[in-house]
Order: C-alpha cells, then sequence, then structure tokens
C-alpha cells in the first residue's frame, strides 16, 4: 500500500468510530471497492452534514453517535435546500459549487445504501423514506467549460522544451546574486529539472510523483509503475511509458541520487530532499514538488502552472499527436469523458497550426 493510502487508512479507521453506526456500516460495504482516500473524503462530508444536523436542532445528538436513522427519514427537502445555503454562504470555509455538489453526491450515496441495499432483521430498508432521491445534482463542469478555463494557461509545444531548459540552464543566471537562493539551485538543479521533465513528458499526478521509488523505473523501458488515483489495488502499480525526451534527465539525477542527498539504503523513494538540520535525504513531499513549480514558473513569466497544469500541457500534446482513447489510458482517466478536455483544448491549437501553414 502506498504512503498516502496508508496515511488515509490510519485516519479513516481513526475517524469511523466517531460516525453514527450505519456509517460504519456504509463505509464497510463500500471498503472492498473503493480506495481509503476516497472513503476519507466521504466521512469528511458526513462531518460536515452531522455537526450542522446537530446545530440546527435536526437531530438530538449530542454526539454523532447517537444520531437516529428516522432523524434522517423525518428531513424535508426544506432541510436540504438550507444545508445547501450553508455550504455555500458560511464564511469560513466557503465551498465551490463543484465541492458543494460532491458533498450533496456523498449524502446521497449514503441514503441510498440505507434505503436501498442495507437492511435490517426482518429483511426491510433500514432507511424506509430518502430525501435525498429528490435532490437534483447537477454536472458543474463540463469539459468544454473546462478547457475554456484553462486557455492560455499550459505550457504548448515549444515552451514545453524552454520551460525544461529553463530550469536547467537560465534560472540560475536570473538567481546569481542571491547567494542562498543560488546555493538551494545548484544543489536540486538536476532534481527539479529530472521531476519537471518527467511531469512533462508522462503526464504524472502530484500524488503518483511523489510515491514513486527508485525500483519503479525502468529506463531499458521508458516505464514507470505507479499507483493510479481511484484503483484500490493495492498490489498492482500500472506501467506508464515517459517519452525519451525526458531520459537524459532522469538519467543525470540518478547518477547523483545517493551520494547528493545522502540517502540511506532503506530509503526507496525516487525523489529526494534533505530537511533543514538532517544530513540524510528523505522522500520529497508533495507540497514541496508542488512549491518547486510555482518558483520556476513565476520567475519564467507563467505564475499561474502549477503541477498539474504541467500535466495538462503534456496531455494537450500528447492528445495532439495520438487518440482520445490512447490519451485516457497515459493519464489513467476512469472515463473518457475526462479527456474530452484536451479535445476542445486542441481545436484551438490545430486551427492555429493549420494558419500558420498558409
Amino acid at each position: 500500500m502506498n504512503i498516502i493510502k496508508i496515511k488515509d487508512r490510519q485516519e479513516l479507521d481513526r475517524k469511523t468510530p466517531s460516525m453514527p453506526w450505519f456509517v460504519e456500516k456504509f463505509i464497510n460495504y463500500k471498503l472492498p471497492d473503493l480506495s481509503p482516500s476516497s472513503l476519507l473524503e466521504y466521512i469528511r462530508d458526513y462531518d460536515t452534514f452531522f455537526s450542522w444536523l446537530l446545530a440546527e436542532g435536526l437531530a438530538q445528538g449530542p454526539t454523532f453517535r447517537e444520531i437516529k436513522l428516522d432523524e434522517l427519514e423525518k428531513l424535508h427537502m426544506d432541510s436540504i435546500d438550507s444545508f445547501r445555503m450553508f455550504l455555500a454562504t458560511r464564511q469560513s470555509n466557503t465551498n465551490s459549487k463543484t465541492t458543494i455538489s460532491r458533498k450533496l453526491s456523498s449524502l446521497r450515496s449514503l441514503f441510498h445504501y440505507l434505503s436501498q441495499i442495507a437492511e435490517d432483521e426482518e429483511f426491510y430498508p433500514l432507511l424506509k423514506r430518502n430525501v435525498m432521491a429528490k435532490v437534483s445534482i447537477k454536472r458543474t463542469q463540463k469539459p468544454k467549460d473546462t478547457a475554456a478555463r484553462l486557455e492560455g494557461k499550459l505550457l504548448q509545444e515549444q515552451e514545453i522544451d524552454e520551460f525544461i531548459a529553463y530550469i536547467n540552464e537560465d534560472y540560475g543566471k536570473e538567481i546569481a546574486n542571491n547567494k542562498q537562493a543560488l546555493y538551494a539551485y545548484v544543489n536540486n538543479r538536476l532534481r527539479d529539472t529530472s521531476i519537471v521533465s518527467l511531469i512533462l513528458n508522462s503526464g504524472l499526478r502530484v500524488s503518483e510523483v511523489y510515491n514513486m521509488n527508485v525500483d519503479d523505473i525502468d529506463l531499458k523501458k521508458r516505464l514507470l509503475y505507479v499507483y493510479r488515483k481511484g484503483k484500490n489495488d493495492d498490489t498492482f502499480k500500472t506501467p506508464v511509458y515517459f517519452r525519451q525526451e525526458a531520459m537524459r534527465d532522469i538519467e543525470q539525477y540518478l547518477s547523483l541520487r545517493e551520494t547528493k542527498y545522502k540517502s540511506p539504503k532503506r530509503e526507496k523513494a525516487l525523489f529526494l530532499a534533505i530537511a533543514n538540520g538532517k544530513k540524510e535525504g528523505s522522500r520529497m513531499t508533495k507540497r514541496a514538488i508542488q512549491e518547486m513549480v510555482i518558483k520556476y514558473a513565476k520567475r519564467f513569466g507563467k505564475p499561474y502552472l502549477s503541477v498539474h497544469k504541467l500535466r495538462h500541457s503534456f496531455a494537450t500534446d500528447y492528445y495532439l499527436r495520438n487518440d482520445l482513447y490512447k490519451t485516457q489510458e497515459q493519464l489513467g482517466h476512469a472515463s473518457p469523458e475526462t479527456t474530452q478536455i484536451y479535445a476542445h483544448l486542441t481545436d484551438k491549437t490545430m486551427a492555429e497550426a493549420i494558419d500558420r501553414q498558409k
């Protein structure tokens, strides 16, 4: 089991006992099919909902454990509308439309299970009345809308190579007068170049980069073995190809990984960092990877770039040379509908390419 899943499973095991018994039953039902990370999101959404129920006097409590099924049965559509309004207007942790839809979808999954699948000792549904069945949850993001928001915020064609070259060479020239920044850059230049080059030539997610071990990379076959998001099989890593363009950057980093970062033999992580006050390198954190990309992006003149936008940049470029289903497989999308983002993004790119040929 990868590190993120281990931590999320531990957090899931810690939080679930504080939920009503029927939520525990639901989580156990879903456990074989969903990852600990997904189930933990369910628990967090239910935490918000049950806290609101108690605050509004719609459940007696005093804790989540005492919330009863008949209290859920008595909820009216007005109550659900009020909860939706609460999510949209609360001052702290204001929710986007996407987050609100996800929280309502989590509730609908629970209520559906209780009313359609789970049974009591007399074989009757645990929940006799399901108010969430009346709730319409609109899709908040269509591929075309997502593509429109991303337009102009990705690296295109030669910019991919230019950004990698900038990290490997030009950034150091720009900070030459800043000794502290230059020292950090010189120490981590090949690592940082390798990470960005790998993402821009494979489309990996930040969690996949973070979780990678040295043994997960096969240079001869140009293959990476990663735990894919949403896959609940912890015994299998998905093979993902990376382009030849990333080979040199990866090889250069690997040639100094052990000596530069003084990693102990027990440390299997591919990408390492030496924390302040430490002498040995350890697995580079997700946050450090994200902040590293943002640091270079700002100097490069594209402050809106992030790890995920690097993934989008690769995907758009890859889609131009392949088809929808190859792109879906390369990125590890569960649905081709998600991959359609790149069909919309490449429409304009292809039109501009035709104009250049005139």
